[in-house]
């Protein structure tokens, strides 16, 4: 006789996910961490029961915003290179809204982030309820349906039943290697207290592993073909590499062939800054030494990276008739602009491919020239970072971290210039301990991630730190997670780089030959009189030390400071608006500028910007 249990909706879905495990490093865990949530009428009453049962197998974070949640969770998720994940449970309406931004980050970066959410009532007999959002001529569409654009996997529970098919299902989305992402789940509030006899067996502790798919033989041996035929070969190591656990896989290939290797935004810390194949980060952000090189490259293996447009410089970064090689987990990611695709998982396609080569090695000539390059590119950042050459910088800033930070502390930044700034200036010290969220490049991420990652990294390295990099723009458009990371004890420190607006689009805006509008704080017109924020004071009230730096060695002596700290601490300095910018290491990125204007300088910058367009590979 099969034995049943009978539960609420909300009771089987708790149960079941506190009964998934993983194996990690010969240890067995939960798949989910725990989660993030923020209680409203929507999902306080049923799912909230079931967490309160649980809360010992799945601890809940309280969150001040539904979309840092989110954001928390990427964090998290990315900390455990995709192999654990958080939930987020938000209430039905805005508090679900909310998390919508933060799932379009973790799809873009593709991340696994479950979200439970509550929804509008299935009987409709209440209707419309508070915080409906009603369509005349379709009564089942609501909020939640927006999430369908930004979920590997969705679904809305329209009977206890279905979740003996809906969470398998999302599990496997997200433990997925290529379809990985998130998954949204809909949970009408009627639904959530029904109940269903069970199959007790569903809710077996399971131990789940993530597949490692072998590539075709076929395409290994054509990839090989082409790269035994290659003179000028180039790695570009995507954040595939340390998802596939392939970093050294990485490093003996690249060492047995005599490759040189690039990295992208997502792929920073792949390599150490002092192993002798690390050429730099490549693209619009990069290196003028990986730019160099990858421009001259006859063939380009492309491993674990989606070649987005900031890797590629719009496609006019490699030469057009250089052949690209994507070996991919991915078969969308494998084949674009028609690479000659290897499907298949990063270190296990390394194997296979070094075992095709049978001896190849770059001519030395190829590989000392990019050396060469790299060392030109090194002293530049030397130069640059160097505190006290020029006015306060986001790079002085960064070389005062990187001097100071141990080797295993997690950098984390998003949007703005820092990107930018931390991508083309890091040192990198051991491989992984960089986020450089550039997938979607969201304001707000910065401190919310680094709290998501900072619960992940104290579950591994507690000893070790978390480093945030933000702007005042991002700062304020999303900081109450510094609040959560001194209530958790989920400490951070938060480096706060002043700028008085957000300079780096105002950058943009004067690069393209417009003037400064909208963007710094001093030029904007309904602003009559600017101030600043005193984010000491504003951080101090939320729990925080918090301390303002007048120059590098004070902001060095403050780091020091925070390192010693058990708690959060905010470090503010100013940096300048216009100076001490990174100068080199750009490739060209295809931005939308007027083909016609009143202004003289934005149609030169306009025919400058369309020049450039003659080296782009046209899909291939």
């Amino acid at each position: 006789m099969n034995e049943t249990v009978k539960l609420t909706t909300a009771q089987a879905i708790i149960r079941f996910i506190a009964n998934q495990y993983i194996e990690i490093d010969g240890k067995e865990m939960r798949i989910c961490g725990g989660g993030f949530g923020i209680f409203g009428h929507g999902n306080v009453t049923c799912l909230g029961e079931a967490l309160y049962e649980n809360r010992a197998a799945l601890p809940l974070y309280r969150g001040q915003n539904e979309q840092g949640m989110g954001f928390a969770a990427a964090g998290y998720a990315k900390q455990w290179l995709r192999r654990r994940f958080m939930f987020c449970t938000a209430s039905a309406g805005p508090g679900t809204a909310n998390l919508l931004t933060s799932a379009a980050l973790a799809h873009a970066n593709r991340l696994p982030v479950l979200m439970l959410c509550g929804d509008t009532f299935i009987t409709r007999l209440p209707d419309p309820v508070l915080q409906q959002l009603e369509h005349f001529g379709n009564p089942a569409l609501g909020v939640n349906d927006a999430f369908k654009a930004v979920s590997r996997f969705w679904d809305r529970i329209t009977h206890p039943a279905q979740i003996l098919q809906s969470l398998p299902a999302a599990f496997a989305t997200m433990l997925d290697p290529a379809d990985c992402g998130p998954a949204f789940i809909g949970l009408p509030q009627d639904v959530q207290g029904w109940t269903y006899d069970y199959p007790a067996s569903f809710f077996a502790k399971r131990v789940h592993r993530i597949r490692s798919q072998a590539p075709d033989i076929a395409e290994i041996e054509e990839a090989a073909e082409t790269l035994k035929a290659a003179k000028r070969p180039v790695i570009i190591a995507g954040g595939g590499v340390q998802y596939a656990g392939a970093v050294d896989a990485l490093i003996d290939f690249a060492t047995r062939h005599n490759i040189p290797v690039v990295e992208t935004i997502a792929g920073r810390a792949n390599l150490t800054q002092s192993h002798p194949l690390n050429i730099g980060p490549v693209g619009v952000t990069g290196s003028d030494s990986a730019n160099t090189v990858v421009a001259k490259a006859d063939v380009i293996l492309a491993l674990g990276t989606r070649l987005q447009d900031f890797t590629t410089g719009s496609w006019t970064a490699f030469a057009k008739d250089a052949r690209i090689i994507g070996l991919n987990v991915g078969r969308h990611d494998a084949a674009k602009h028609l690479s000659l695709p290897v499907v298949g998982d990063a270190k296990l396609g390394l194997f296979a491919l070094g075992e095709a080569l049978s001896g190849y090695r770059a001519p030395d000539d190829w590989t000392m020239n990019a050396q060469t390059e790299r060392a030109k590119w090194v002293a530049y950042t030397d130069m640059i970072t160097t505190p006290g050459n020029g006015p306060n910088s986001y790079a002085q800033a960064i070389r005062v971290v990187n001097d100071l930070c141990d080797s295993r502390d997690r950098v984390v930044a998003a949007a703005g210039g820092l990107p930018a700034e931390v991508t083309a200036h890091w040192q990198t010290k051991e491989p992984g301990t960089v986020d450089v969220e550039f997938g979607f490049s969201c304001m707000g991420y910065e401190i919310a991630g680094g709290w998501g990652a900072r619960i992940a990294q104290f579950e591994r390295e507690p000893d070790r730190d978390t480093i945030v990099f933000t702007g005042d723009g991002s700062y304020l458009l999303m900081n109450s997670d510094i609040y959560s990371s001194v209530l958790t004890q989920r400490k951070l420190i938060i480096c706060v780089l002043d700028n008085g607006g957000f300079a780096v689009i105002n950058k943009l805006q004067n690069n393209t030959g417009n003037e400064s509008f909208n963007n710094l704080l001093a030029d904007c017109p309904t602003i009559p009189h600017p101030f600043a924020v005193d984010f000491e004071a504003h951080a101090a009230a939320m729990g925080a030390n918090a301390e303002t730096a007048a120059n590098p060695a004070e902001f060095a002596e403050a780091f020091k400071r925070a390192k010693a700290a058990d708690k959060t601490s905010v470090i503010v300095m100013k940096v300048d608006a216009y100076d001490g910018w990174t100068t080199q290491g750009h490739a060209w990125w295809e931005v939308g500028t007027p083909h016609i204007s009143n202004s003289a300088t934005v149609t030169d910058k306009h025919q400058e910007t369309e020049a450039a367009r003659s080296a782009q590979r046209a899909g291939i």
